[in-house]
């Protein structure tokens, strides 16, 4: 693909794929277990989110218009050709069971807090990452234009370190995959958090360049700086737009659209990989932007407009409503489907009042985003990608063989296999959601600084790389009348803000926070509202369900312990055992997380990073 891109707006389009005008294939990967999966109660991460996603694409009627396919979980081979050994052992053996005997491999591999073990860990990363990865082996082999896997999306995992609720990294994984065929491949990620992990993984490289639009500053991870633009090879082949809170749609579209504009002219890809995290949308709870359902889809829509092959993958979001609208929202426009307003009747039908509608509207926050900053920013960024070409590699002639990559044989010996096992699967697996739904789905430091120089990475002077992303949770999504109103976001470091949050148990760093924010309610203590009957229910398969909860009568977030948000005196605990039993458990704890942390940065030191694509083969 020689031919330089060119906007929408102009009318010209690359060949790839087709003209925007002509209908995509899209291939749609779901697997009806991944809602079965629950981090732990109170988690701001729920898979369930996937499955009502699901659920309004299937009753819209959208599945007429894609292929669905169930993909094979990834292997901890087809794992480590990423992430280290050591780490997938340590993610397949480690349980809540057994947990307490991988305390050191815990603090090694940064796992708890923000991401815990819970049961079934390894089987979810299977699930996400194999559909990101057979996804691109269809786009590889021409089987589809467009690859949908909202499972996947997992961009903040390193090579042997889990970090922001993610512990395998798909989206390297898919697009090491797709650097088998493909010369240059583009990854854009909208998530309100910056793609660290997909950034730092292709950084020294110029056959993959990363694009981030995310919030900067004391926020989660803490990396995306707009210097930040690659070292070697790599140079100018990350791109960073840092954003402030409250950016809306007109100034969303006004700083994306010709950012990768200019991408798509300069850079050429012949592949996309599109981060589509929901946690940019207005109103989440722990987001700070202020993005509207139609803002947030105008990024698919655009990117969809090239003709490029493209995968699209799901990622952070909090307000399980608001995701389920917009993935579904987004699934439509791929598919070049007008979505009616109303929704359709489907399994979580109640839990979309008052209104029912397949809307996310802004709120009334400032947008703290000046037209001044925003062209400042854009015209460094757009200056940066002039300065990059189309890598010198030359065009495969030869593709090596790879078990990781089915041909079509395989494939057909797949599906064989799968109508053998499963002469009902659909049937089978509806019961399957009943007997396992898990009441929990319903709930609504630093590495080491010389291999991050050397990697050409810079923190934010003067403050540690944030190891945390629940450290800021949006203020206002706690309010008990955030369903009707979406007020104002204050500044999620104010003071004021961050005292409102309880304290964990067991001196855990994450946040307690209310499982009723914003409207998510606890759906196995709430009664859900009366649903109004919809005008008009779209034909669709019976789409995975899973068992009612008994219901409650309160609806009204649990009352806060006396003096929740106001600092708790120092209290001395002379003379009890229980005091001096904790204080013994606390430096133990403490010095086994040392240890493991400095077994860590030690490892991280001596080792490159994996991925092998930045040579010729």
């Amino acid at each position: 693909m020689d031919s330089d891109h060119m906007a929408p707006s102009t009318g010209a389009h690359s060949l790839v794929g087709g003209t925007a005008s002509q209908p995509k294939k899209v291939a749609y990967f779901y697997d009806s277990d991944v809602g079965n999966y629950a981090y732990v109660a109170g988690h701001p991460m729920k898979p369930h989110r996937i499955r009502m996603a699901h659920s309004l694409i299937m009753n819209y009627g959208l599945y007429t218009k894609m292929e669905i396919y169930r993909a094979k979980p990834a292997s901890k081979y087809e794992m480590t050709q990423f992430h280290t050994d050591e780490y997938i052992d340590f993610l397949h053996k480690v349980t809540p069971d057994n947990m307490d005997s991988f305390a050191k491999e815990q603090s090694k591999y940064n796992v708890g807090d923000d991401c815990p073990v819970f049961d079934g860990l390894f089987e979810f990363c299977g699930i996400s990452a194999g559909g990101t990865m057979e996804g691109a082996a269809r786009l590889n082999r021409g089987k589809c234009d467009v690859a949908v896997n909202w499972a996947g999306g997992l961009h903040h995992a390193k090579k042997s370190e889990a970090s922001g609720f993610c512990y395998v990294n798909d989206i390297v994984l898919g697009i090491i995959e797709l650097l088998r065929y493909k010369q240059r491949v583009l990854y854009i990620d909208i998530d309100v958090h910056h793609g660290d992990g997909v950034e730092e993984a292709f950084y020294t490289t110029d056959r993959v360049m990363t694009v981030s639009f995310h919030k900067y500053g004391e926020y989660f991870p803490g990396t995306g700086e707009l210097r930040d633009i690659g070292v070697g090879a790599g140079k100018n082949y990350s791109v960073n737009f840092p954003l402030r809170d409250g950016i809306d749609d007109e100034a969303y579209r006004a700083m994306f659209e010709p950012t990768i504009e200019a991408v798509m002219t300069h850079y050429g890809p012949e592949a996309i990989v599109l981060q589509c995290g929901g946690d940019s949308l207005s109103g989440d709870r722990l987001g700070c932007f202020n993005l509207s359902m139609a803002g947030h889809a105008n990024c698919v829509k655009y990117v969809k407009s090239f003709g490029v092959p493209v995968i699209v993958l799901g990622g952070g979001g909090y307000t399980m409503r608001n995701v389920a609208r917009t993935w579904a929202y987004e699934t439509g426009e791929l598919v070049g489907e007008q979505m009616s307003k109303q929704l359709p009747f489907n399994d979580y039908y109640e839990y979309f009042a008052p209104d029912y509608e397949l809307d996310v509207r802004p709120s009334n926050m400032e947008n703290a985003n000046s037209h001044d900053y925003l062209h400042k920013i854009k015209s460094t960024v757009i200056d940066n990608i002039r300065r990059t070409g189309r890598p010198s590699v030359e065009a495969f002639t030869n593709i090596p063989n790879n078990p990781l990559t089915r041909d079509d044989e395989d494939s057909d010996i797949d599906d064989d296999e799968d109508a053998d096992n499963n002469p009902d699967v659909r049937s089978t697996e509806r019961r399957q959601d009943r007997r396992i739904a898990n009441p929990a789905d319903y709930d609504d430091d630093s590495e080491d600084d010389e291999y991050r120089a050397s990697m050409g990475i810079r923190d934010q002077p003067g403050r540690d790389k944030s190891r945390n992303i629940t450290a800021h949770v949006n203020p206002d999504a706690a309010k008990p009348d955030a369903l009707d109103k979406l007020a104002g976001l204050d500044d999620l470091n104010d003071d004021s803000a961050l005292s409102t949050r309880q304290t964990s148990p067991a001196g855990s760093r994450t946040p307690a926070v209310a499982d009723e924010e914003d409207g998510d309610v606890d759906m196995d203590e709430a009664e859900p509202a009366e649903p109004a009957e919809p005008a008009e229910t779209a034909a669709a398969p019976e789409a995975g369900s899973t068992d009612s909860h008994s219901p409650s009568n309160n609806l009204t977030p649990p009352e806060s312990p006396t003096g929740a948000g106001v600092p708790a005196p120092d209290v001395e605990m002379e003379g009890t055992d229980e005091a001096a039993k904790a204080d013994v458990a606390e430096e133990k704890q403490a010095e086994e997380k040392q240890q493991g942390e400095a077994e860590r940065d030690s490892e991280n030191a001596k080792g490159e990073v994996r991925t092998e694509v930045a040579k010729d083969s």
